[in-house]
């Protein structure tokens, strides 16, 4: 049996700014405040914080593109160190 193809749109990578057609229900997506372009939680100095109600109630899920999504794979698997070895 083949998979029938789900609903595409096209919409903009969060991160890149690249137009991409996606599915919907398989796109990889980060929730964003329209009013300051950042996740909820995160300041501008890129600090945490804690996220109020009404920035999550206003936030929407941005899609991410698979280019961003595999370059943020790499960076995070360059970044990561080997584990440290264990006594026998």
């Amino acid at each position: 049996m083949a998979d029938k193809p789900g609903k595409t749109e096209t919409g903009r990578c969060c991160a890149c700014g690249r137009t991409f057609t996606y599915d919907p229900g398989e796109v990889m997506t980060v929730l964003i405040d329209p009013q300051t372009g950042l996740p909820p939680g995160f300041s501008v100095l890129g600090t945490l914080r804690p996220a109020g109600p009404e920035a999550v109630a206003r936030s929407a899920d941005q899609p991410v593109c698979p280019a961003c999504v595999d370059r943020a794979a790499s960076l995070k698997a360059a970044d990561d160190p080997p584990p440290f070895p264990t006594w026998p």
